[in-house]
């Protein structure tokens, strides 16, 4: 066991230097690189102690600065794939990759099945998602349900440092394209990582065991279902709280586990409520098992700029405890 408490941008900037140090193959691209990414999520402890952009161990043939070009940058990292690389395509955030997109969804997600497994797109591309506070709408968008629809791509929404270093180790791990979506506001979230140890995509944690209601999450709503579980809790509540971890693949196993026990699901997410991928997740539920389901997620409507407006549209932890509460105390 190897514990260093570090940032989850920081844990990530670990994973991706030891992968770096140990495949020549793996590349990043993306604009901000070279000074450390607008977030820091490009940066590793030197010797001395310090955080430094990994540009200045590994150097600008392999932490490569781009222009502004989102469409350009995700087409040559395809590209870079399919010679042979394993290219980190780093997005800014996810709103900006939307230009990118007929180069992930048409190219990258395609290929290994139109091409019977002769070529393969082991890309990994990094898009934060979520509310990025007085942001407004073109920056605080959280889109996973569009890539989770899609076949050929593996989708992943780390929510700790930990699983930040250890998803990020398994996605460049995985050999087909893997959407990493990491929060905007999680950047300086601070926590304890084991930088030895594995986590596998496709595999949920149970971040909180409770018996009287099923609460499946992801990404930065996880922290506001743990609060909101722990209010709950000092009214007799007992919420078991998952963090999904991978979209797709997901874990039903782990989730029909739970509800099997606890006969009540709440799915909470920061994206739209409508067509959000709580939806997917309340369905298998429902169908599998015929428990009570109920979703949780934004209205369908852009973020505000003003903090009135934009608090509309959190999902937050008194809005979780709000719902679980008007449900289960309901005659």
């Amino acid at each position: 066991m190897a514990l260093s408490r570090m940032t989850y941008a920081a844990a990530a900037g670990e994973a991706l230097a030891a992968a770096m140090r140990a495949d020549p193959r793996v590349v990043a691209v993306g604009e901000d690189l070279g000074r450390g990414g607008v977030f820091g999520q490009y940066r590793s402890r030197a010797a001395d102690g310090a955080l430094r952009p990994l540009q200045q161990e590994f150097g600008a043939a392999r932490i490569v600065d781009t222009p502004i070009s989102e469409a350009n940058i995700m087409g040559a990292a395809v590209g870079m794939a399919l010679a042979g690389l394993r290219p980190v395509v780093e997005m800014r955030v996810i709103d900006f990759a939307l230009c990118g997109m007929d180069e992930l969804v048409n190219q990258a997600a395609k290929n290994r099945y139109m091409f019977g497994g002769q070529g393969r797109v082991p890309l990994v591309a990094r898009m934060p998602i979520g509310l990025w506070s007085a942001s407004a709408a073109q920056h605080s968008q959280s889109l996973e349900a569009w890539f989770a629809h899609i076949p050929g791509l593996v989708v992943v929404c780390p929510a700790t440092p930990q699983d930040n270093h250890g998803l990020l180790a398994a996605a460049l791990d995985c050999g087909d394209p893997v959407v990493y979506l990491e929060h905007k506001e999680l950047w300086g979230l601070e926590g304890e990582v084991d930088t030895a140890r594995a986590v596998p995509l496709g595999r949920a944690r149970v971040a909180r065991q409770g018996g009287d209601l099923t609460l499946v999450t992801w990404s930065r709503t996880l922290h506001e279902s743990l609060a909101a579980a722990e209010s709950l809790a000092a009214e007799g509540i007992a919420v078991e709280v998952i963090d999904l971890r991978t979209l797709w693949p997901w874990d039903r196993d782990a989730v029909l586990a739970s509800c099997a026990r606890t006969r009540r699901l709440l799915v909470a997410h920061e994206a739209v409520q409508a067509a959000g991928f709580g939806a997917e997740v309340a369905a298998t539920v429902a169908e599998q098992l015929g428990c009570p389901v109920k979703r949780l997620g934004a209205p369908r409507i852009p973020v505000g700029y003003a903090p009135t407006l934009e608090a509309v549209a959190r999902v937050d932890a008194p809005k979780i405890a709000a719902c679980v509460r008007e449900w289960l105390t309901a005659k």
